[in-house]
């Protein structure tokens, strides 16, 4: 077992969630409701589907971001 390879898949996968996480505060920021409430306490489908959605987006762009 190549344990570099094991080590720069972690590298790779902990940079991933940090800049994800980074994004999505952002968008947290910028939208102008309280997304968390909205989600959780109101249970907006709508607004569930939506931030999954851009999730989804922001994970491929990002996996190819540090893939590539």
């Amino acid at each position: 077992m190549n344990w570099l390879l094991v080590l720069n898949s972690l590298i790779y996968s902990v940079l991933g969630l940090v800049v994800f996480s980074v994004w999505f505060l952002i968008i947290d920021k910028i939208t102008p409701y309280d997304l968390w409430k909205e989600l959780v306490k109101e249970k907006n489908l709508a607004l569930a589907i939506v931030v999954g959605a851009v999730s989804i987006g922001l994970c491929l762009i990002i996996a190819a971001a540090v893939h590539g």
